[in-house]
């Protein structure tokens, strides 16, 4: 199927995949699904979740292949692609996102509580995927985690000032939306961003990301997405989420990534009892952008032993 999702913004549903949604009590998560063959549909299925100010496209790569051993779910979290946003006066907390992955499982994918399903998180998705998997260990069978190895950690005596700045930006709010003539050049812009992406990889993420405005469009995301959060992590409370992971899981560590050079990590994969560590070559988007083919084969082999 190739249905155009968003007139006008360049978004076409990829071959072989359909829109889905997934209501939950206080918003619905929209995303998109790829079906395997009828033989194959006794796997449980695979769960995808995205980074920060992404969305369900950036797995368009990697979902088809792994939808040739089970069904493939790649979602839209709160405030990204078409999902809904968090009611006026809320915030996007990690936690929060944890809770709808919580609720989605449950509502939507009942059988995980019998037949444990697979979970594979790109950057702030890995790390949401991390936090549920190591609540619900009896729910997970595996976790991928693609360049994320846990939550961004504070020092304690940072807390007042985190939470300073954190109820400043709410009460200030967030600024006009910038409005561009068309898609593409807020997919230019995106190339350039925190990590940097290939003209043919942001022309595939960013029109899900976009809405019309008048004669232009702008970001479809939650400005709110970009405002700091009133309270953090401390990697004492970041180590012990990762050593409380009981669920056999692969970290697709990239070689040009965000994590390659942070210091600590080491550190943090020696806490998770049964890892398995794959380097690929490319930056932050390994799993999108340039030659995708030794995380995809890192992947299925940890998942579905091939």
């Amino acid at each position: 199927m190739n249905n155009t999702a968003v007139p006008g913004s360049g978004h076409v549903v990829p071959a072989g995949c359909r829109e889905a949604r997934w209501p939950l009590e206080n918003l619905s998560l929209a995303g998109l699904t790829w079906r395997t063959r009828a033989e194959a549909e006794t796997r449980a299925p695979v769960i995808m979740v995205h980074g920060w100010l992404d969305n369900a496209m950036t797995f368009t790569r990697l979902a088809p292949e792994l939808s040739e051993f089970t069904n493939v779910h790649a979602i839209d979290m709160a405030g990204h692609g078409h999902s809904g946003h968090r009611p006026p006066g809320y915030g996007y907390w990690l936690m929060d996102y944890v809770a709808d992955l919580c609720e989605l499982i449950e509502r939507h994918f009942s059988e995980a509580e019998q037949h444990p399903l697979d979970l594979v998180g790109h950057s702030l998705g890995g790390i949401v995927c991390a936090l549920y998997a190591a609540a619900f260990p009896e729910r997970v069978r595996r976790l991928v985690m693609i360049d994320s190895l846990g939550a961004l950690s504070r020092p304690a005596k940072e807390t007042i000032p985190q939470l300073r700045r954190a109820l400043q930006k709410k009460r200030n709010g967030s600024a006009s939306p910038a409005v561009y003539p068309d898609v593409a050049t807020a997919a230019k812009i995106r190339e350039g961003g925190l990590s940097p992406l290939s003209a043919e990889a942001a022309a595939t993420l960013v029109p899900r990301s976009m809405r019309r405005q008048g004669s232009g469009f702008v970001w479809q995301s939650d400005a709110r997405l970009r405002h700091p959060t009133a309270l953090m992590m401390t990697e004492e409370q970041v180590q012990a989420s990762l050593a409380a992971l009981q669920t056999p899981t692969l970290f697709v560590r990239a070689r040009q990534g965000l994590l390659a050079s942070a210091r600590g990590l080491d550190g943090r994969a020696d806490l998770i009892p049964d890892l398995t560590i794959a380097d690929v070559p490319g930056g932050h988007h390994c799993h999108l952008d340039g030659d995708t083919s030794p995380v995809s084969s890192a992947i299925k082999r940890f998942l579905f032993n091939v």
